[in-house]
């Protein structure tokens, strides 16, 4: 059983056993060892797991299959996504394939893989996939094999912490909501020199507290009120399977990620001028009119949504780093390997303390130009139908521009169509709506460079626009 829905632009995720079952996951392993046989992929891949209840048993049915195909499997076991991808480097592997859901919660489980490293699956690889697996095409090859490999997750830390180690004092907050990243993020921080305050720390799949995400204001709440009663010099909380992270500064303010992006792509900026940065059409448009960017000669691009289309996009224009306002942040050589990860985030993060021992996150956080932004709200829109209301939505803000008519009270300069609409007015304010790609949502993000009055107001009249479609329904989290 494989509902089609779950082949997704990036990865593949499914509500199990409500969409698929193990024969279903098996099958899923069948046809991606015959797609990597087809396009003549050495027949080796890395394979591992987030810490959910069932995502062993999940990974073992998409083992089976791939070994049907004739695949030599490296298992190494329970990982962080980020795990998984530096995998094809330390065992030089030319694929991947992780068992997760990332941030969705409870109940959904899914595979993120890739062939041509740092890169994973994009739309064209995913409907190929998608083909072969739908139709039946997965063929047996004789030679499939298996083999656990030890001593991953000791060399991925150790790559990640490298001789670094901080000279000025750091107590940070560890929120990992009790989500694989546990595993992991508070030996990681122990060895770079910086006192752990765990928040939620202890492996538990059913997640007590909160699903971990750090773009759901729960979390980020959480986070603030960590850092508020334990004095840190900030929070860095972690997603399910550990590829994005949140901040929060010493005043306990949330720092959404395309704003930590800024001030991360200023500290690079001054150590490797003229980089391009690549930022997705939910951040804000301070990668393209920040002053001190600008200085340093920093080129800003725009583009889709979706980790596996940002990472796409960071190795085309061998950009430095690209920002998604999810958290996801793709950090490409000299800083790291040009995948999402979690971790290298944090470290970095840490770093870039380490180099302005006289500032504080929000010292950083309030050097940025203000602007007013949204939370990322996602109002309930059925899989099977969101791309086609999307289109009908994009349709409709685009004729609003070209009808000359105002949004918030002002002109709309233009309407950006790379993903979803961007409406962008004559003061850079800008709104946003998308389709989410892992979850039956639309994605609704606004900014204002004005005020938080502008800013609601876009709100006001994008979800206006949005209402005209019946089948939309509430958001997950609103302002």
């Amino acid at each position: 059983m494989i509902a089609p829905t779950g082949f997704r632009e990036y990865d593949a995720r499914w509500q199990y056993p409500e969409s698929i079952n193990l024969p279903g996951i098996t099958a899923l392993g069948l046809g991606l060892g015959t797609q990597m046989r087809a396009r003549g992929i050495e027949p080796v891949i890395a394979v591992g797991n987030d810490y959910r209840d069932y995502s062993l048993s999940i990974k073992n049915a998409l083992i089976l299959g791939l070994m049907q195909a004739g695949i030599h499997v490296k298992d190494i076991g329970p990982a962080l996504s980020p795990m998984a991808y530096f995998a094809q480097f330390y065992l030089d592997a030319p694929a991947v394939a992780m068992v997760t859901a990332s941030h969705n919660p409870n109940g959904w489980t899914g595979v993120k893989m890739g062939f041509e490293r740092p890169l994973t699956h994009g739309p064209d690889e995913m409907n190929e996939l998608r083909d072969i697996v739908l139709e039946g095409r997965g063929q047996a090859h004789p030679g499939g094999s298996y083999e656990f490999v030890p001593g991953v997750r000791e060399a991925y830390l150790d790559d990640l912490v490298g001789d670094f180690k901080m000279t000025r004092k750091l107590k940070v907050v560890c929120a990992t909501g009790n989500g694989t990243a546990s595993a992991f993020a508070p030996e990681l921080f122990a060895r770079l020199g910086v006192e752990v305050v765990p928040s939620h720390n202890e492996l538990d799949y059913t997640f007590p507290h909160y699903n971990p995400n750090p773009e759901a204001m729960e979390m980020l709440h959480d986070m603030s009120a960590s850092v508020k009663a334990s004095g840190a010099d900030f929070a860095l909380g972690f997603d399910g399977d550990g590829d994005r992270c949140g901040v929060v500064d010493d005043e306990g303010e949330e720092i959404f990620a395309d704003k930590v992006g800024v001030i991360m792509a200023r500290d690079f900026a001054r150590l490797y001028p003229g980089s391009t940065f690549v930022a997705d059409v939910k951040s804000t448009g301070l990668f393209a009119s920040d002053p001190v960017l600008l200085s340093h000669g920093a080129k800003a691009d725009y583009w889709k949504t979706g980790h596996s289309h940002m990472k796409r996009r960071v190795k085309e224009l061998g950009a430095l780093a690209g920002f998604e306002k999810s958290g996801h942040y793709f950090l490409a050589e000299p800083v790291g390997r040009g995948y999402d990860c979690g971790m290298r985030v944090a470290v970095e993060i840490c770093k870039l303390m380490d180099r302005n021992p006289e500032k504080s996150m929000s010292d950083l956080r309030r050097a940025l130009p203000v602007t007013y932004a949204t939370p990322t709200m996602s109002p309930y829109c059925a899989d099977t139908e969101k791309y086609e209301v999307l289109e009908r939505l994009v349709a409709k803000l685009v004729a609003k521009h070209e009808a000359g008519e105002t949004l918030a009270g002002r002109k709309i300069a233009q309407v950006v169509t790379v993903n979803g609409a961007r409406v962008i007015l004559d003061n850079g304010s800008w709104g946003l709506v998308r389709a989410s790609s892992n979850t039956p949502n639309l994605v609704v993000v606004c900014e204002s460079s004005d005020s938080e009055a502008e800013m609601r107001a876009i709100f006001a009249d994008i979800d206006a626009v949005i209402r005209t479609e019946p089948s939309v329904g509430e958001y997950d989290q609103t302002i």
